[in-house]
C-alpha cells in the first residue's frame, strides 16, 4: 500500500489520465550496469558484501520485480508502436570533464562505450528507439529531452527505473512542472530501501503525477485510443 502523505488529503483527487498512444511515451531511466548491475560502477562486489541488506534489497527488487515489470510495459509500448525512450548516465568527454558538479561532487562518471554505460540486455534499446545521455541527475536538466517530447507531440509520460528518490524523482517533478501528464509505477521503479522508496513514491503521488502499479497501465494501453 502506498504510504500517504498528509498534505494530499487537502488536494482533490486525480482521475487515471485517459491515455493515448500517439502522446505517450515510456521513459526508461538508467537502466545501465553503471548502477542497476551487481559488480559494476557504485555497486561493486566488495561494496555489497559490506552492505549485504541494503543492496541485497535492492537488487532483489530489481531483478525479480522491476526490470521483468518495465520490459513487459516496453513489450506493450512496441506492440502499440508506441515511443519508447531510454535514458542513461554518461559522459561526453573520457574524463568526465563535461559532468555537472553534483556528479563531479559524488564521484559519478560514466565513461563512452564502458560497460557501465550499457544498458541492461533485458530492457535495452530496439530498433530505432531514442536514447539520451546525462551528465544530472534530472533528464529535463542535461538533454534536449523536452525539445525532443515537443517534436514527438508527446503530452504523456509513464516513468520508470532507477533510483526511485533520485533520478527517478528528479524527472517526475520536471516534466509535472513542464505540463507533463504522468504515471509512475510503483512496481517499475526501485531505491536501495523500502521506506525511501516509499517515501518518494508518497511525495510524488498526485503533486506530479499519478502513482499506480504495471498491472494497471498494462491494462489501460490495452484500451487506449491510438
Amino acid at each position: 500500500m502506498l504510504l500517504q502523505d498528509p498534505i494530499k488529503r487537502l488536494y482533490g483527487k486525480e482521475a487515471f489520465p485517459e491515455i493515448k498512444i500517439s502522446n505517450c511515451a515510456l521513459l526508461c531511466i538508467d537502466l545501465q550496469y553503471s548502477d542497476a548491475a551487481r559488480g559494476f560502477g557504485l555497486f561493486t562486489e566488495e561494496s555489497i558484501v559490506e552492505n549485504p541488506s541494503t543492496f541485497g534489497y535492492y537488487f532483489d527488487r530489481l531483478e525479480n520485480i522491476v526490470v521483468p515489470n518495465i520490459r513487459k510495459l516496453q513489450d506493450q509500448a512496441r506492440a502499440l508502436e508506441m515511443e519508447v525512450i531510454h535514458v542513461r548516465i554518461m559522459s561526453l568527454t573520457r574524463d568526465g570533464r563535461d559532468r555537472s558538479l553534483e556528479h563531479k561532487r559524488i564521484g559519478v562518471h560514466v565513461i563512452p562505450g564502458s560497460k557501465e554505460s550499457d544498458f541492461l540486455p533485458q530492457v535495452s534499446p530496439q530498433g530505432d528507439e531514442i536514447v539520451l545521455s546525462k551528465t544530472s541527475s534530472g533528464v529535463f536538466n542535461s538533454t534536449a529531452i523536452e525539445y525532443v517530447l515537443r517534436n514527438l507531440d508527446i503530452t504523456q509520460l509513464i516513468i520508470t527505473g532507477v533510483v526511485t528518490n533520485e533520478c527517478v524523482e528528479t524527472a517526475v517533478r520536471d516534466a509535472g512542472d513542464r505540463g507533463f501528464e504522468v504515471l509512475v509505477p510503483e512496481d517499475g521503479v526501485a531505491a536501495l530501501s523500502e521506506d525511501i522508496h516509499q517515501a518518494s513514491l508518497a511525495s510524488m503521488h498526485l503533486t506530479y503525477g499519478l502513482v499506480t502499479d504495471t498491472a494497471t497501465i498494462l491494462t489501460k494501453l490495452q484500451k487506449a485510443e491510438k
